[in-house]
């Protein structure tokens, strides 16, 4: 890498895996980095081949966005959007339809990204968005990024955490089916979540004594055991444990009336129970631009919030918003980081 380059500037490289290229993905990416103010606060670098960008960048009307083409990261240019060629050379880009050629390059561009993180070329990594479906393979079998890149990083656990400003929501189970959900809110699990916010918040975002709302499983918060047993047996315990240790942790809260009612505004983080209790009022919130961050690696992870988008892809309909703050919040976390060093 240009090391004085890099120096002098101090501007982290991002590394961007392109998703599906069939997807909203190259889209939101050109768009997102069809603006120079970008360059002056970081590197970015895609990782697609110039084939599928000049074939977006057409199908877009965007002839002005210019881009450096290169085999090697080490070889990129710091005041220029970055293109990693991945030498696919016979990829079809056939917008809206889901391939697993779409799915097979996602995974190539993704891997890529992987070497060149691990081997500390590239600061951080956004993620567009891929079809879970297509990527399967026989050594992929994951049910998203965020359970392959915790595998990929070693690390004994993640927290997805979504974030928006001032809106910060992890969730204690992700992709498990829902009537899996109760089995698996342990005082452990709950417990190792709620760390790993409670350390995030502090070395990613930068506040030093974070508060945090617990939300029940349960409707109400479960009525004081009327309505299930998880409050008092599981969540409680896990609450008074991190109270007693010195942590602002409150709760847990009845998540209706915990959202509706805007008491979310008084936490810098929310820790829901599971996917959907956590993801649909954070959507409702701040979907044009929230960001998905997985907590708990020892790298950073960015990606939008939404997902590929077939019923869009191609017609420059996809809103670039999440994948601009997902760059600029990988940007941030990396600052973040060093200071807390």
């Amino acid at each position: 890498m240009e090391d004085s380059s890099h120096k002098k500037d101090h501007k982290p490289v991002i590394g961007i895996s392109i998703g599906d290229i069939n997807g909203v993905g190259p889209e939101v990416v050109i768009k997102a980095l069809n603006d120079n103010r970008v360059l002056k606060h970081l590197t970015p670098v895609i990782y697609a081949d110039g084939r599928v960008i000049s074939f977006y960048r057409k199908q877009l009307d965007l002839q002005n966005f210019n881009y450096n083409q290169t085999k090697s990261i080490d070889k990129i240019h710091h005041r220029k959007v970055n293109v990693i060629n991945l030498n696919e050379q016979g990829v079809d880009v056939t917008p809206g339809k889901a391939t697993t050629e779409g799915g097979n390059y996602a995974l190539i561009s993704l891997r890529r990204c992987m070497e060149d993180l691990k081997a500390n070329k590239i600061q951080a990594l956004v993620t567009a968005p891929l079809s879970k479906e297509l990527v399967q393979a026989d050594d992929f079998k994951f049910p998203g990024h965020t359970e392959y890149l915790t595998q990929e990083d070693g690390a004994k656990d993640s927290l997805m955490f979504l974030v928006a400003e001032d809106l910060r929501v992890g969730v204690v189970t992700g992709h498990i089916p829902l009537k899996e959900v109760s089995n698996h809110v342990t005082e452990e699990l709950v417990g190792r979540k709620l760390e790993l916010m409670i350390k995030s918040l502090k070395k990613d975002f930068g506040i030093k004594k974070p508060r945090v709302a617990v939300l029940g499983l349960n409707p109400h918060a479960g009525e004081n055991g009327l309505l299930g047993a998880e409050e008092e047996k599981v969540i409680i315990p896990v609450i008074n444990e991190y109270k007693n240790k010195g942590n602002l942790v409150f709760g847990p809260f009845p998540a209706d009336g915990f959202f509706g009612s805007t008491q979310y505004t008084s936490f810098d983080g929310i820790l829901a129970m599971y996917h959907d209790q956590g993801l649909i009022p954070f959507k409702n919130i701040a979907f044009a631009n929230g960001v998905n961050f997985t907590a708990g690696l020892s790298f950073i992870r960015t990606s939008p919030d939404h997902g590929t988008a077939f019923n869009i892809a191609g017609k420059n309909e996809a809103d670039e918003t999440s994948m601009r703050n997902a760059i600029y919040t990988a940007a941030d976390i990396i600052r973040n980081r060093e200071e807390f060093q």
